[in-house]
């Protein structure tokens, strides 16, 4: 039984592993094509390092920060695990925008560029 759990735990960290490093690559690849790049942490988190030309939009002021940005402009969040990141991609497409990408967090995006 203790076997098959720590089997099944394995299991899951290989997958979780694969999904979070396939997203990385597809932010970097939206971000070549020309995508915003928005980091979600803190102004504190982001001014420790945050990834070159992102703008920093705290989660707490998605509602508002993205009033001027076009729904259909291509979109990168990110986060520092990807959790933050996921609350504003759900909420921005939510609210119409089209083309948001969840990147995960700042540092499985920069390990995979």
């Amino acid at each position: 039984m203790i076997l098959k759990k720590i089997v099944a735990l394995a299991l899951a960290f290989i997958a979780f592993s694969s999904f979070a490093e396939n997203r990385a690559e597809l932010a970097w690849q939206k971000i070549e094509q020309g995508a915003l790049i928005v980091d979600v942490r803190t102004p504190q988190e982001f001014e420790t390092q945050h990834i070159e030309s992102a703008v920093n939009f705290p989660l707490e002021t998605v509602n508002v920060a993205f009033n001027n940005v076009d729904k259909d402009q291509q979109i990168v969040v990110y986060c520092r695990s990807g959790n933050r990141s996921g609350q504003a991609e759900r909420y921005l497409k939510k609210n119409g925008f089209t083309n948001v990408h969840n990147g995960g967090g700042l540092n499985e995006m920069l390990a995979s560029k």
